[in-house]
């Protein structure tokens, strides 16, 4: 655990002395809010829980966005700059190594989901929403960012530049979000299968409306194991060759 935090650390570092992550996390800010503004608000009265759902509708589409430009970078930098060899022969183990890396990227995307916090806030101003639905729908983005987070790591994993990196992640994370669109023309059980795997359609819906569903989070749980399950094992059999 202490050399997963020491790697979390450094890059971490790395993220706060670079202008890539504070370009990133700007940039979702400045949509959020012109997109709350645009849609979730309008120009038409709205019920403060529809402005809430809508809210989290648009976020959704920000933070995966912002989950793969933070972490096509984390191993494929490493690979293209040489620093590569220095990790390679370090005593931590794989895991360790993924696991740093993963942490480091979703403190920078809670950190980037909280600083919206002010939007779904200003409903108070003229309306009034539960703090539950609030809760639920951060909950949701958190889960929804460490799941991508962890599809970018193991896309950066494999990759050896880190556009390469960032187009894989955007290829898996396509994938798993058209899902719902394969579910409507296969054949049981492959409609099942395809339902189940939708990112957004199945799973994130009941956050946008302030439901907290245990199948839900354990979807977007087990994505983000397998996936630097994934990460961490090509590492090790990169190591062996």
């Amino acid at each position: 655990m202490r050399g997963m935090l020491l790697v979390a650390r450094r890059d971490l570092a790395g993220y706060l002395n670079s202008l890539w992550g504070y370009a990133v996390i700007a940039a979702v800010l400045v949509v959020d809010g012109l997109l709350f503004n645009a849609f979730a608000l309008g120009s038409q009265p709205k019920l403060s829980s529809k402005v809430v759902e809508e809210f989290f509708y648009f976020s959704f589409g920000t933070t995966v966005v912002a989950s793969i430009l933070l972490t096509m970078r984390s191993v494929a930098e490493e690979r293209q700059t040489g620093t590569i060899v220095l990790l390679d022969s370090s005593p931590l183990s794989d895991w360790q190594l993924i696991g740093g890396k993963y942490l480091s990227a979703l403190l920078m995307i809670a950190a980037m989901v909280l600083c919206t916090m002010y939007m779904p806030a200003l409903v108070f101003v003229n309306g009034k929403v539960s703090y539950g639905h609030i809760a639920a729908g951060y909950l949701g983005l958190l889960l929804v960012g460490s799941s991508v987070a962890a599809i970018g790591t193991f896309a950066s994993a494999v990759s050896r530049s880190q556009l390469v990196a960032g187009f894989a992640s955007v290829v898996i994370t396509v994938a798993l979000l058209v899902m719902w669109l394969l579910a409507k023309v296969a054949e049981p059980p492959l409609v099942d299968v395809f339902s189940y795997l939708s990112l957004f359609d199945r799973h994130y819906r009941s956050f946008m409306r302030g439901q907290i569903n245990t199948e839900d989070v354990a979807f977007y749980l087990s994505i983000s194991f397998v996936f630097l399950l994934l990460a961490s094992r090509f590492m090790a059999a990169r190591r062996w060759r």
